[in-house]
């Protein structure tokens, strides 16, 4: 009558054999709460819901025998209630979170990919084998050697997002019109040609971009980016050679039809080097409305377009996102009719394809040798 159990109460059988009490049916719980001095209501709750949870709680501390008995039931209970809250789930439901799941792992990836771009950019490495990289890769600025250390630890940080939603809702773009003679309008598609980042626009886009490039002259040793500073537009070179410096040292060097700038609108970041021209330079200047509902739009349904096709290429198989994204830049869709020649043997080789849809044969002196399918190349 004191409010405690009876130290005569009597356990239940053990029935499974273990030495552990095993639990009392519900009559015999009952009987027990009789001598406390509680309500009907709270003796029925903990038959029905406490005493179920504490005695599995309970068995299972016994049977792994913690040393620290409390760090380890607040962690079994936080998993029984994880587990119990799933059961309550409808197939429906856990289909939907599976995929918002397989959803998110894919923007944590992506990111990452950009990550890495940007890790890659920061090395500054001057071996010869990055330097080749940097030809191929000629749109890309050098950042400097302390941009990835100043990203916070976190992946959704690792680059500078603009952000999205009702604070930032996407307003209808409306390009800028720059009038240009016939003669700069010719000249400026043939420096866009050189670039990979324009040459694969479609023809209304272009038309779009040429509309709004603005021709900037440029005097021998002039600074037309700064590092450091905030980036609104990126600039294409028509005539002469700059200088890209992180600090005092000179990482890259760019011609005609290179493009430098655009990382800082790429990634919403400040100018990861500074410009500088070698001699009196031509160059065509895009703002960054323009380049992100253009360019940018359009470089990355291409990167997402060919990605996953480029994972399942076995040759491809051990590039990281990264160097795939930059491999899906610079290719170019060709489409060829029945029975049309691609390649013919003893000719000098120009191109490395890989087929996207459909099926190709090589024939070796007359003779079928080869059958290509999806992915091969």
């Amino acid at each position: 009558g004191d409010g405690r159990f009876s130290a005569h109460q009597p356990l239940a059988k053990d029935r499974a054999g273990t030495g552990l009490p095993q639990a009392l049916s519900r009559p015999e719980a009952m009987d027990g709460l009789d001598a406390l001095k509680i309500s009907e209501d709270k003796k029925k709750y903990i038959v029905d819901l406490l005493n179920p949870v504490l005695e599995e709680m309970v068995a299972e501390c016994i049977h792994r025998m913690p040393q620290d008995p409390v760090p380890f039931m607040l962690q079994w209970l936080e998993q029984k209630k994880v587990t119990d809250d799933d059961k309550l789930l409808s197939p429906e439901e856990k289909d939907r979170l599976a995929q918002e799941n397989k959803n998110l792992e894919s923007e944590i990836n992506r990111v990452k990919s950009q990550m890495q771009e940007c890790a890659k950019l920061a090395a500054g490495d001057t071996k010869k084998d990055d330097e080749e990289e940097e030809e191929e890769d000629d749109e890309d600025d050098e950042p400097p050697a302390d941009f990835e250390k100043q990203m916070p630890n976190k992946a959704r940080q690792s680059v500078s997002a603009e952000a999205y939603g009702q604070w930032n809702q996407k307003k209808a773009f409306v390009p800028q019109v720059i009038p240009k003679s016939d003669d700069q309008k010719e000249r400026l598609k043939q420096v866009l040609g050189k670039s990979f980042m324009f040459a694969n626009l479609e023809d209304n886009d272009l038309g779009i971009i040429v509309g709004a490039m603005k021709e900037v002259t440029v005097k021998a040793q002039e600074k037309v980016i700064i590092q450091g500073d905030a980036g609104d537009f990126l600039l294409v070179i028509e005539s002469g050679d700059f200088d890209c410096l992180v600090g005092d040292k000179v990482v890259k060097t760019c011609g005609s039809g290179d493009v430098f700038g655009e990382l800082a609108l790429l990634y919403n970041c400040p100018r990861a080097a500074t410009v500088q021209s070698k001699g009196a330079s031509v160059c065509w200047q895009l703002d960054r409305d323009t380049f992100s509902n253009i360019v940018k739009e359009a470089a990355q349904k291409k990167r997402d377009r060919y990605d996953s096709f480029l994972a399942k290429v076995p040759l491809l198989s051990s590039m990281d996102a990264y160097e795939r994204s930059q491999l899906a830049d610079v290719l170019k869709v060709e489409s060829f009719g029945d029975g049309q020649v691609v390649m013919s043997q003893g000719e000098v080789g120009t191109k490395f394809h890989i087929v996207e849809e459909g099926v190709a044969f090589a024939n070796k002196n007359g003779q079928q040798v080869m059958e290509y399918g999806v992915g091969d190349y």
